[in-house]
């Protein structure tokens, strides 16, 4: 005995229904990672909280879901050539790292933020260091860092964008200036040399006088410095024969000469 043929087409509506009801939902249920959020748009208007993280539901075309991850990015900010403050051209790159604290405004307030912030970067980047001079951009790089996170981080905060930390990464000199920093490097180096010379020689000037002052109050330390010559003599040069001859007896003979030269005094008889 056939069934009728309405209550099959019945069924088998009922079945496609359900079926289609069942793929609408399972295609309705999203899963977001724990370091992503979901703003979801109803109807063209952005709920108050983004969802997430775990299993929500995205009810298409009803709903539209713009994923946003919460974690640390880095940036690449390409070569830029600067003009220092100073007038010295140089390229400059870095790198910036940054994150999504309010996924919302992320998607509010500007249409790709990651763009976005890498024009801000690289803009920053030459008015900041256009203002310093060459000697602070080498020597004072974190100074510079820091300024540079302070300025972008200000501007990208409307964003709901947190910029953490910026890095010069390198810095390229023109052949000539290379070689005008190294002379500068050398001559600064000969200088330090010439005032330690300066200074050791004052010093040894000084001890030099402390010590004539204690060879005056006792003679006999001469005599002792004597010795001790001829022992540093002996160690070093075997072959070598030293006879000291004090000054005294050098000095008795220069006055015994100088009376045999002048002769008798006047008006003496000879014998």
């Amino acid at each position: 005995m056939n069934e009728p043929t309405g209550l099959i087409d019945s069924t088998t509506l009922a079945g496609v229904v359900i079926v289609i009801v069942l793929l609408y939902l399972m295609s309705s249920i999203k899963i977001l990672r724990e370091y992503e959020r979901g703003v979801i748009f109803r109807l063209g208007r952005v709920l108050p909280q983004p969802k997430g993280p775990g299993v929500i539901l995205v009810f298409a075309p009803i709903d539209r879901m713009v994923r946003i991850s919460l974690r640390i990015d880095t940036l690449e900010v390409p070569g830029q050539d600067v003009v220092t403050r100073d007038n010295v051209t140089v390229k400059v790159n870095a790198v910036i790292y940054f994150r999504v604290i309010d996924p919302r405004l992320a998607v509010l307030e500007v249409s790709n933020f990651l763009y976005a912030t890498s024009q801000l970067a690289q803009t920053t980047l030459r008015s900041v260091l256009g203002e310093a001079e060459l000697d602070e951009l080498l020597s004072q790089r974190e100074k510079i860092n820091v300024r540079l996170q302070s300025i972008l981080d200000q501007h990208t905060s409307p964003w709901g964008v947190k910029v953490t930390m910026v890095e010069v990464k390198q810095v390229d000199l023109a052949e000539q200036m290379i070689r005008a920093i190294a002379r500068q490097a050398e001559a600064e180096r000969e200088r330090r040399a010439k005032i330690i010379h300066a200074e050791g020689e004052y010093s040894a000037a000084e001890k030099l006088a402390m010590a004539a002052e204690v060879i005056q109050k006792q003679p006999a330390a001469l005599q002792l410095r004597y010795l001790q010559t001829l022992l540093d003599i002996g160690v070093e040069k075997n072959t070598t024969i030293v006879f000291p001859l004090p000054i005294d007896i050098m000095t008795s003979l220069e006055r015994a000469l100088n009376r045999i030269g002048n002769g008798p005094p006047a008006g003496a008889s000879n014998p």
